[in-house]
């Protein structure tokens, strides 16, 4: 059984995830910790539920999704899980966050690579890799398939998708990757974006004015 719970950090706004199963295990998903109070709060609750990060994982690595990498790195001695082609979107995030007058500490250490079908932890917890690139060129989406839920970084919103007016985005693989990824899972599939509140696959399906027809 996992369990998620969600952060809302930094001025963007960004989701932060934590997702916890039944053995007391835990993965960090895109820590978007920017202050030093988001960092305590992020550190505070996985303490009062006994918890143990285990796994650091990046959806994709534009500035507000891994303004905590380095933290979270340092706290807990957690290496990062990406995609390989969001390795340049990662060196290139400091840069951007200069330019929004957010600047922040990178992560420096080592990166392990994750691809479409590979899967993260076993049975009932098991989350597998979908490849959703179109708002970043390496951007993965985590299912879970036993309970119905997928955390999709910045692929679908609520009525809403992804931007595609950064560098390194693509509009049309944006809308195949919805379509083809995500909209062929279950309708009552939840959906946790990077933003703003969750939604599900059914309820995209028939109210985003981006994916009709």
């Amino acid at each position: 059984m996992v369990t998620v719970q969600v952060f809302t950090f930094s001025p963007i706004g960004e989701n932060t995830y934590v997702l916890y199963n039944s053995r007391g295990k835990a993965l960090i998903i895109d820590p978007g910790c920017y202050f030093s109070a988001e960092q305590d709060t992020l550190k505070n609750f996985l303490e009062s539920n006994g918890l143990e990060p285990v796994q650091l994982l990046n959806t994709h690595c534009h500035l507000d999704h891994v303004f905590g990498n380095k933290w979270v790195h340092s706290q807990y001695g957690l290496e990062l899980y990406l995609h390989p082609y969001e390795e340049e979107i990662l060196k290139v995030a400091p840069e951007w966050g200069t330019m929004w007058g957010m600047p922040f500490e990178n992560y420096a250490g080592p990166l392990h690579f994750l691809h479409p079908g590979d899967t993260i932890w076993e049975g009932e917890d098991e989350l597998r890799i979908l490849f959703t690139p179109g708002h970043s060129p390496g951007s993965i989406s985590f299912y879970n398939k036993a309970q119905g839920f997928i955390v999709s970084g910045d692929v679908l919103f609520r009525e809403s998708i992804g931007r595609t007016d950064f560098p390194g985005c693509d509009h049309e693989a944006l809308l195949k990757s919805i379509r083809e990824e995500l909209f062929v899972l279950p309708g009552e599939t939840i959906v946790y974006s990077g933003h703003g509140p969750s939604t599900t696959i059914a309820y995209e399906k028939k109210h985003n004015p981006f994916l009709k027809g």
